[in-house]
């Protein structure tokens, strides 16, 4: 056996074990540790709704997630949580890196086109946080010559400057936490967006801050799952009928926005789990 070929054979040896390593070092990237598994996608950096904090994840998004996998037949140790940014969500089930996505995902036509969902398992509504002591702002109206923070790339500023208060001013942040603090600073009035976004970022504020109360808005959180899934959907949405009429639901709503005045738009919520039954 010439050197070039006991070379070959034995980088591959080499390069072989390397691999072997790699996955035992990090299973999730080989899949060995998701086998048997339900794989959910929800937020890590939303307070109230998906937060991952010291290794642990909570929220009611996390609370709602954990009711579906236990009546599908999965204990909370059988579910891997992935991270699942807004951007990345629809492609993150078309290429089967989650088996489902609870994550302030909005039920929308144009979403529809690439994935189905179950649900809706919560409606929210685009409302205003302040600070607690400033009864200057009641409503989406009182914003005139005031300033508002929301997140990059929402449109849920935008969308008071062209329906309330076209002098209010306007300030984008990467994420809610930096709105929050301005809010806390002074450097903001208000900030926007659905109100159990808010609530969380009240509910952490220890007092200091409160969510108005006036949803302007309706946005219908889903499910997501694979585009045509209705047995699934069927599945998921039976379990939200039964969260909600055994008091889960509303047990997780209050442990999440707890310390807050918050309370759900009793007019859509808690809603009607119809979604994606028909193919």
């Amino acid at each position: 056996m010439t050197f070039s070929i006991r070379f070959k054979r034995t980088a591959a040896r080499v390069i072989a074990a390397a691999c072997a390593l790699a996955c035992t070092m990090s299973l999730a990237a080989c899949g060995a540790d998701e086998t048997g598994k339900i794989r959910i996608g929800i937020k890590f950096d939303q307070p109230g709704l998906g937060f991952k904090k010291s290794g642990t994840y909570v929220g009611f998004d996390v609370d709602v997630a954990k009711y579906i996998a236990k009546k599908l037949g999965y204990s909370e140790d059988e579910i891997v949580w992935k991270e699942a940014p807004s951007k990345q969500r629809e492609a993150m089930l078309q290429n089967g890196d989650v088996d489902m996505i609870l994550a302030s995902y909005s039920i929308t036509d144009e979403r529809k086109k690439a994935v189905s969902f179950a649900g809706p398992y919560f409606v929210a509504g685009q409302d205003l946080l302040v600070r607690k002591d400033d009864q200057s702002i009641n409503g989406p109206e009182d914003l005139n010559g005031k300033r508002l923070c929301s997140v990059t790339g929402s449109t849920s500023a935008a969308t008071v400057k062209e329906k309330f208060a076209s002098e209010v001013q306007l300030m984008e942040q990467p994420g809610y936490a930096e709105c929050a603090t301005a809010l806390f600073s002074g450097i903001v009035d208000a900030v926007t967006t659905d109100d159990i976004i808010l609530a969380g970022l009240a509910s952490a504020s220890r007092g200091k801050l409160r969510v108005v109360g006036k949803p302007f808005t309706q946005e219908y959180y889903g499910v997501g799952i694979k585009k045509g899934d209705t047995k699934l959907a069927v599945k998921i949405n039976n379990a939200i009928v039964d969260m909600i009429q055994d008091g889960s639901w509303e047990n997780a709503v209050s442990d999440n926005t707890k310390g807050t005045d918050y309370t759900p738009d009793v007019r859509y919520n808690p809603p009607t789990p119809n979604e994606g039954e028909d193919a």
